[in-house]
């Protein structure tokens, strides 16, 4: 079952929940992987500990142009729908910033002079937790645009997804890095904060969901401050609260210094748990609707 952590905005308390939640089902399930998909700004690691073990490089491929055999005939930028190859005065000009290795270039050039090289975007890296959890991330480098094939090859690496129960971290909001997270997953939980600008980013997290046609459902964090909205909304769409994490110091303190929610208050455990059986429940109806 693979269920991601998501929030329309950053901040919300998406990594306390993707990592407390991981924490506690490792105490009842044998194969457990959590997957930090935030590769611009991966922190998981920071709550669980893992002992890196092993690291793999990401490439891209990118087109090359020979122009010794070029004709500038444009066909490759007809073809290209993101620009990354242009054709001005019969000279051809890539820019690999924007390409997203389709291949489709060079599969249309009627004088084979197009190759694609490898392009570094970033590396990722896994290790085991002390509770047993099978930890990895990416780490997309420094002034790369290009995230999706990061979180694509993270998520197919090394047969990490094939675990019983697969936590996935997105990043925040609902660019083309979450869609891709989100891609394949059982369930959605949806972090949300009880403020104007958390409704705000909630609704678009939830339009997104429902275009995927993933089931989703809500935690409400730092419960107590701001107002009634989110759950009102919440009631109008009939999206369900499933958990509810108070506005506490102690939580805040803890989170700081780098605990999950069950290192703080370890009757989250059960919280999980039973948070894993109303998610469970909810796909197996879904499922039986169908």
């Amino acid at each position: 079952m693979r269920i991601a952590v998501a929030s329309g905005k950053g901040g919300t308390g998406k990594t306390t929940i993707a990592t407390s939640f991981a924490t506690a089902l490792s105490q009842t399930y044998s194969t457990i992987s959590c997957l930090d998909c935030d590769v611009e700004g991966p922190n998981a690691h920071l709550f669980l500990k893992p002992t890196i073990s092993q690291r793999s490089p990401v490439v891209t491929l990118i087109p090359e142009v020979d122009t010794d055999v070029c004709t500038g005939c444009g066909r490759c930028a007809e073809v290209c729908q993101f620009h990354a190859i242009v054709v001005l005065n019969r000279n051809p000009l890539v820019f690999p910033q924007l390409c997203h290795g389709c291949g489709s270039c060079s599969l249309v050039c009627p004088e084979n002079a197009i190759v694609e090289v490898p392009k570094p975007l970033g590396i990722l890296e896994s290790g085991p937790t002390k509770e047993g959890i099978t930890f990895a991330h990416g780490v997309l480098n420094v002034g790369e645009p290009m995230a999706v094939p990061v979180i694509t090859q993270l998520k197919n690496w090394q047969d990490l997804s094939n675990a019983e129960i697969v936590i996935l971290d997105a990043p925040p909001g609902a660019s083309c890095p979450v869609v891709e997270t989100l891609r394949g997953s059982d369930y959605v939980i949806l972090v949300t904060e009880p403020t104007p600008f958390g409704l705000h980013d909630l609704t678009l997290a939830v339009q997104l969901t429902r275009e995927l046609d993933i089931p989703c459902g809500i935690i409400i964090n730092r419960d107590g401050i701001g107002d009634n909205r989110v759950d009102e909304y919440c009631h109008s769409a009939n999206l369900p609260v499933l958990m509810r994490i108070p506005f506490d110091r102690k939580i805040g303190e803890g989170i700081a210094q780098g605990k999950t929610l069950l290192d703080i208050q370890p009757d989250y455990s059960e919280r999980f748990q039973n948070l894993f059986e109303q998610i469970e429940g909810r796909i197996y109806n879904k499922e039986g609707e169908k």
